[in-house]
């Protein structure tokens, strides 16, 4: 018989020291698991945004964030739903169909959108990054062609995109201004990030 079994205090000593050790693993176990699991900010970070677009008139903008990604909300006047169709013949991808970013079915349209004249697009070009600016003034201007409709340029490397967010040939972008997924909760107030209703 061993001597710790033959001691009984000797004994108590070790079950109290494996007891211990249990804890204090469990004490440092529980914090360590914790960290797989997405933080609140991770969790708000990826959860969906409603916007209320009333206060977006025609011919203007509102940037919202989503995923940490500029959502643009744009409001299009009728000369600028009339622009996409002149547009076309000079466009990369006119029918969205390039699957880098899959364009939602239900803005695989020519106004890439749910109703014509509200466009929601990620304002990030697909070239690099870059963040677009808005030209929405048609007619001649730098870095620009003569007969420019309207729509978005990025300074970076040049690439110009419709009121639609689809690029033009021949440019440094290979694809479309991606469309999240949304939905309309109301005729004022949209949904982004989420598209299906429960």
């Amino acid at each position: 018989m061993s001597d710790a079994v033959a001691d009984p205090s000797r004994r108590t000593w070790i079950a109290i020291t494996c007891g211990a050790g249990a804890v204090g693993g469990a004490a440092v176990a529980v914090p360590f698991i914790s960290t797989f699991t997405p933080s609140e900010r991770a969790k708000a970070a990826g959860a969906p945004v409603q916007v209320d677009i009333s206060v977006v008139k025609p011919g203007e903008k509102l940037t919202v964030e989503w995923r940490g990604k500029p959502v643009w909300i744009v409001r299009r006047t009728p000369e600028q739903l009339e622009s996409l169709k002149l547009t076309e013949p000079q466009l990369a991808d006119p029918a969205s169909n390039r699957t880098q970013y899959p364009t939602p079915p239900y803005a695989k349209n020519q106004y890439r959108s749910i109703k014509p004249e509200v466009f929601i697009g990620v304002g990030i070009c697909s070239h690099l990054g870059c963040s677009p600016g808005d030209k929405f003034q048609p007619g001649a201007q730098p870095s620009l062609p003569d007969d420019w409709h309207g729509g978005f340029l990025c300074p970076c490397h040049g690439s110009t995109f419709d009121m639609a967010g689809r690029v033009f040939k021949n440019k440094p972008a290979p694809d479309n201004l991606e469309v999240p997924p949304h939905m309309y909760l109301s005729d004022t107030l949209v949904v982004i990030g989420e598209d299906k209703k429960a």
